[in-house]
Formats: structure tokens, sequence, C-alpha cells
């Protein structure tokens, strides 16, 4: 099942500047998530 996420053309343009070329924004942000749970940062009860 997809979710649709509405994001704000300006956060849309600070995304794609850090993704790579070849990287869609789906893999970008999968990227993202996977390296915060590594971190252990989403597993902070404060957020």
């Amino acid at each position: 099942m997809s979710q649709t996420i509405e994001l704000a053309d300006e956060l849309v343009e600070r995304l794609d500047e850090h993704r790579a070329a070849d990287e869609t924004r789906e893999e970008f942000i999968e990227e993202f998530v996977n390296s915060y749970e590594q971190e252990g940062r989403f597993s902070d009860p404060g957020l």
C-alpha cells in the first residue's frame, strides 16, 4: 500500500539538493530514515 505525503516546494528543493543524480526521492528518504534508526534517534522517547 502506498501513502501520499505532501511536501512544501522549498523542502522538495532541499531534498533534491542532497540526493544522488540517479536516486529517487523515495530512495533518499528511505536512506535518511535508516540512518536515523541506526543512530537510535527514533527510539528517543522525547521525539
